[in-house]
């Protein structure tokens, strides 16, 4: 698309050279020219007579909006006026406009009156930009209006945006289907409102001043989209480059970082019950291989090592120093460190900026920066890192190693994650506690997540971002191969805030994370356990091809409480085809029901169960299977788990690879069931139909990110 980028810099400077920070409709008119954007016809009258003759020249009926500065919301000032249909009516609307604009503000430096060609019909929307304080520039489509604060029905993307990620705004809000033309009503011009938005999110991108955009409303019809209002505001400062390493860099340091040859404890202690004891004795009885170097300036020697005065003194080179002494003790230690020429600080110490010594750790972090030394916290549990027998923590040891890497902002949560997969025996490759997040964040570790053969899932808590761009371009790398879930505290509105424009007080709560979390393909978690729960399955399942699945169930409740899951998870019941549900029959008493979900009753023997969940998983046109089992004296739970294993093994040896999930109803016997399945590939869970379907889900919209699904 062809811009003219001069026009709109002419138009921003001569806004920015008056000092002023809103630019008025004209000027706005003028850039949406620039870029392709369709708004009415319209001039600037500067009396009633002259108002009269754009009205007669435009062709009426027109609309008449107050041209200010310092009137930015018109309509509530009484500066707009619409629908006047005679040279009359226009004249003295003009004075009308007038008076109100000056009743409402006395001081308002008015440059006149718009004309404007009246547009209306088909569907209201609006389309706007603004600076999102984690993600920068942002886009926001949705339904419009004057009552689209209160509706609420939009959704965002970053700027700027591709024609993909435009059309996918449309389908993205509830009144989807209004738009496509639901009950007989016009159709809008989709193309038409996807290139406004594409165009809106390309002015976002190339003018970063530019603090918003809104365009409201749109009128969209099937011939068409044009932009009947258009407000814009200048920033008040430029905002501030965000300056990252480049991606080899991360790399150099977090390969040391999770790799050391050689780790310093800084703050060693023999005395039990101490931080730095607890991280001595962890990383001994951990099994770390490398060398351990344990520093205190009061002890010749701690746990049978040779402990030294400074981390200066120990000989040879060091990759990682952990912190285990209090804040004030910090700085003079780091420099040490960065002069040793350390690659990672892993910062235990709390009483830093989550204290409000916010200055205490701009002082760690400047000192960091300058030694280029990465830090890691501070007031965190410290990491592990499994591959490596590596427990950099004062937290119990951890030992089961797997394909999953877990972080948390919060210690707390860092604890129910380590009590989580000791008591499922998850198999983690790393558990990382980011704390106050002072310099290494959630980019840093997928950076490294991305490239670690030992990492197959990475799982995320966190309760803000740093650098949300910096985040989404990490994550889009790496959900191409591995799924990347994230539980994102804080999803309540963040509250009213100060916005010159409906875009920007549309842009205040959780919808922005959650539209931009998946547009870059994360998997987001409704709560810890979902998290934990994710991370622990999808690792286990293979990735499925296509979009149909199948529920073979002996219970019909448990099979209409499936229906209802998969239906809530956006997966798609397979229309069984003529020739496989006679197939499915073959196998069903004569009382169960084929179709989907498949009833194969309760009182089946386990025949019953291998023979349909066989077909099932031979058949290439089923690429899911959610199983439901109901505890009899015929099946017993560890019988009907035991076949499911035996049968998904045989199917997959013959290549027959698809993602099986299983709800087991029943008396306690199912736990155990449950486990031995979990044991052998499939994701089973005792008491619940929707935790099965639920992991499953994740798993599709992990595989839909990265484009592995068929069709």
């Amino acid at each position: 698309m062809a811009y003219d980028r001069a026009a709109v810099r002419e138009v921003l400077d001569k806004a920015r050279a008056e000092g002023r920070t809103a630019l008025t409709a004209p000027e706005g008119r003028r850039i949406c020219d620039a870029y392709g954007i369709t708004t009415p016809g319209e001039g600037l009258a500067a009396s009633a007579e002259e108002a009269a003759a754009v009205a007669e020249e435009l062709g009426l009926p027109v609309v008449l909006k107050i041209v200010s500065p310092d009137i930015l919301h018109k309509t509530e000032a009484g500066g707009v006026l619409v629908g006047l249909r005679d040279p009359a009516a226009v004249r003295a609307g003009y004075d009308q406009v007038m008076a109100a604009a000056r009743a409402h503000n006395p001081e308002a430096a008015i440059d006149g009156v718009q004309v404007q060609a009246m547009v209306g019909g088909g569907h209201e929307v609006i389309i706007g930009a603004v600076t999102d304080p984690t993600f920068g520039k942002i886009v926001a489509f949705g339904l419009g209006g004057v009552l689209v604060e209160v509706i609420r029905d939009v959704t965002f993307r970053l700027a700027p945006l591709t024609g993909e990620d435009a059309m996918g705004m449309l389908d993205d809000i509830r009144a989807a289907e209004v738009l496509r033309g639901a009950r007989g009503a016009e159709p809008a011009d989709r193309r038409a409102l996807a290139d406004m938005i594409e165009r809106v999110g390309a002015l976002a991108g190339d003018f970063p001043e530019l603090a918003e955009v809104d365009l409201n409303p749109v009128f969209a019809t099937a011939a068409g989209a044009v932009a009947a209002d258009v407000r814009m505001l200048l920033a008040d400062r430029p905002e501030p480059e965000r300056v990252r390493p480049s991606r080899e860099e991360i790399l150099a340091s977090m390969n040391r970082i999770f790799r050391p040859r050689s780790v310093a404890v800084i703050g060693a202690s023999g005395e039990t019950g101490k931080i730095g004891n607890s991280v001595m004795r962890n990383l001994i009885d951990g099994g770390y291989r490398g060398h351990i170097y344990p520093v205190n300036p009061k002890a010749p020697e701690i746990l049978g090592l040779p402990a030294y005065p400074s981390v200066a003194e120990v000989p040879g080179e060091v990759d990682v120093a952990v912190f285990a002494i209090p804040a004030k003790l910090v700085p003079a230690a780091l420099e040490q460190a960065g002069r040793k020429g350390v690659a990672g600080a892993i910062m235990i110490p709390s009483g830093f900026a989550e204290t409000g010594n916010a200055e205490g750790q701009r002082e760690i972090v400047e000192i960091a920066r300058r030694h280029g030394v990465r830090v890691l916290g501070p007031n965190i549990y410290g990491y592990y890192y499994t591959p490596e027998n590596l427990c950099a923590t004062f937290c119990t040891p951890y030992d089961v190693k797997g394909g999953v890497a877990l972080t948390s902002q919060s210690g707390g949560i860092g604890m129910a994650i380590l009590g989580f997969s000791r008591a499922t025996r998850t198999g983690v490759s790393a558990i990382v506690g980011v704390g106050n997040k002072a310099d290494i964040d959630e980019d840093d570790l997928l950076t490294f997540f991305e490239q670690d053969d030992d990492t197959r899932c990475v799982a995320m808590h966190l309760e803000d971002l740093k650098d949300g761009r910096g985040f989404v371009e990490a994550a889009r790398r790496v959900v191409r191969s591995k799924p990347v879930i994230v539980l994102k505290a804080g999803r309540t509105a963040m509250g009213a805030r100060a916005a010159g424009s409906h875009t920007g007080a549309l842009a205040g709560d959780d919808k922005v994370y959650d539209d931009i979390l998946r547009q870059a393909g994360v998997v987001r978690a409704p709560g810890l356990n979902d998290m934990l729960e994710y991370a622990r399955a999808l690792p286990l399942m293979p990735t499925p091809a296509g979009e149909n699945v199948v529920i073979i169930t002996g219970a019909g409740g448990s099979g209409v409480l499936l229906s209802d899951a998969c239906v809530d998870n956006g997966l798609s019941l397979m229309e069984i085809p003529p020739d496989l549900d006679e197939a499915f029959r073959a196998y069903i008493p004569p009382f169960g029901a084929a179709g989907n979900p498949i009833d194969i009753t309760g009182g089946e023997p386990p025949s019953t169960y291998e023979n349909t969940i066989r077909l099932g998983l031979s058949d290439p046109r089923v690429h899911a299977l959610v199983l439901g089992y109901w505890h009899t004296i015929v099946t017993p739970p560890m019988v009907f788990a035991e076949l499911v294993a035996r049968v998904v093994a045989e199917e997959r040896a013959k290549g027959n690879d698809k993602p099986v999930v299983a709800s087991l109803a029943g008396d306690t016997e199912v736990e155990d069931a449950c486990a031995h399945l979990f044991d052998h590939g499939v994701a089973a869970y005792p008491y619940t139909t929707e935790k099965p379907v639920a992991v499953l889900g994740a798993k599709y919209r992990w595989a839909r990110a990265a484009g592995l699904l068929r069709g």
